[in-house]
């Protein structure tokens, strides 16, 4: 029997995620547990197994299509149903729809299109034979509607018929084109029917949106775009009111476009749009959030390192050791959570509804890291538990499974308190923003040999320079500066850890 697969609830609350890959394709047979296809939410790339055994039927999402959970993605015919597989291709399955080399085309029968608006004998407009069609765009445009989008002068040929095309004049025709083509034309302002599709089948393209996109620009408001033509000339508005007066001036040309010899408009160039979604889209709220939410306080301080790096180098050659890579982000881990023992309020969170704060028992440790999804904190969990070996090989661990974009999405919230490594991009510090719901995150700069007084004689150190933010409601200004010193003091000499 067919089974329908709905897109499930991934955890942590997500509403949506969007179709990355499909592994599978209309007619290959699946186990459980088989991958089925590659979505992205908002806090992670995560891979759907199968729930079923069968045969794939039916795609119900395209690639790059965003999809609420609880909706249908994909129909597979289970063991037992008489048949096991889909219809061959050509042939009407069961349910009466076609089998394409891409999916199920529609139910055999004949389709009428919607009657258009405003022309002569539309409402007994013939059946036409049953083709695989997208809904439209928007409502089509006639009459005084379309005098008002394509000017008084070419309104006069537009009005008896629409479906024009050539020329970039809008048409009756239902455009083809993906949902995440229309999205993108949608955020871009582009008519869709309006352009000539460069895809097999006249389908519209990304590249047909773009390029519509950048000749709009570079023509100004109510230029038509003609992809064989290039960009038309601005059809004139005439007064309000005013009769088009249906005679040309004496040697104007007759045709809708730039006089002859003058020059086109220059296109823009190196203009690229991107939806703002998945990753970017959680990241830019949880800042906007945060910002503008808890009053932020940042603190820096240099530190001489040079024993801390010296103590690096003795265990990276001693046999516990030899199994992970020991990186200074793990001294400063260990050091952060040694320091959030003595200044809890840094390892607490602002419970605005209860009116409380809270104050927590072990330290969720939040690292931030840049992946090509971008920026996300995956967190290690109960950090303050873990030996130096242990922190070195959770970091490990953490950065390999974030890199490769696998990190889960319930290790990328619960955080108490964060890292973020500017050092590793040359940087010296700057001024972080709190991961929201947490007191305060730090800022590890570039570890480089510095100018130093020691002893009242300069020499060249080993020094880094921190930056703590933390939440002022949380925090005061003597416990951020006490936390932030216990750190540089820990990285400074390690020896002190013996004596908290």
């Amino acid at each position: 029997m067919p089974e329908t697969f709905r897109m499930p609830d991934v955890g942590e609350g997500l509403t949506e995620a969007e179709i990355v890959a499909w592994q599978v394709a209309p007619g290959d047979p699946v186990t459980v547990n088989q991958i089925l296809v590659e979505i992205e939410t908002a806090k992670a790339a995560v891979e759907l197994p199968s729930p079923f055994a069968g045969t794939v039927t039916e795609l119900l999402a395209e690639p790059g299509a965003t999809v609420q959970v609880g909706e249908p993605i994909i129909r597979i015919e289970t063991a037992g149903s008489g048949e096991g597989k889909g219809a061959l291709i050509g042939e009407a399955g069961a349910d009466g729809r076609i089998a394409t080399l891409v999916g199920y085309g529609p139910r055999q029968g004949a389709a009428r299109r919607r009657p258009r608006k405003g022309v002569p004998g539309a409402a007994a407009a013939v059946a036409e034979p049953a083709r695989p069609v997208e809904p439209e765009v928007a409502p089509v445009v006639a009459g005084e509607e379309a005098a008002a989008q394509v000017g008084p002068s070419a309104a006069a040929a537009a009005a008896p018929d629409l479906d024009q095309g050539a020329g970039g004049r809008p048409t009756s025709l239902v455009p083809l084109a993906k949902p995440p083509v229309r999205k993108l034309a949608k955020d871009l302002g582009v008519d869709l029917r309006v352009l000539a599709g460069s895809g097999p089948g006249g389908v519209i393209t990304r590249e047909d949106v773009r390029a519509a996109a950048s000749a709009q620009a570079a023509g100004g408001p109510g230029t038509q775009v003609d992809l064989v033509g290039g960009v038309g000339a601005h059809a004139e508005a005439e007064p309000a009111g005013a009769e088009p007066s249906g005679a040309e001036p004496p040697g104007a040309s007759t045709a809708v476009g730039p006089a002859a010899g003058a020059p086109r408009p220059a296109s823009p160039g190196g203009v690229r749009r991107e939806p703002i979604r998945g990753v970017r889209k959680a990241t830019a709220a949880a800042m906007v959030q945060s910002a503008f939410t808890a009053p932020h306080v940042t603190e820096f301080l240099s530190v001489d390192v040079t024993a801390t790096m010296e103590l690096r180098d003795r265990l990276r050659a001693s046999r516990p050791f030899a199994d992970v890579k020991l990186t200074p982000l793990a001294f400063v881990a260990k050091a952060v959570c040694l320091a959030a023992r003595r200044t809890p309020a840094v390892n607490a969170s602002w419970d605005e509804p209860a009116g409380e704060i809270v104050y927590y028992d072990h330290v969720q440790l939040g690292i931030a890291a840049a992946t090509p999804r971008g920026l996300m904190v995956p967190k290690i969990r109960d950090a303050d538990r873990l030996d130096l070996h242990g922190l070195a090989v959770a970091l490990g661990e953490l950065t390999e499974t974030a890199r490769a974009g696998r990190t889960a999405p319930a290790d990328l919230v619960g955080g108490t308190i964060t890292i973020t490594n500017v050092g590793v991009f040359g940087v010296d510090t700057g001024t972080p923003i709190l991961n929201p719901g947490e007191a305060a995150i730090l800022a590890v700069g570039s570890i480089k040999p510095a100018p130093w007084v020691v002893d009242g004689e300069l020499t060249v150190r080993t020094v880094c320079q921190l930056a703590l933010s933390f939440d002022h409601r949380l925090v005061d200004g003597e416990q951020g500066s006490r936390f932030l010193a216990d750190v540089g003091a820990l990285l400074e000499d390690p020896a002190t850890a013996l004596l908290w």
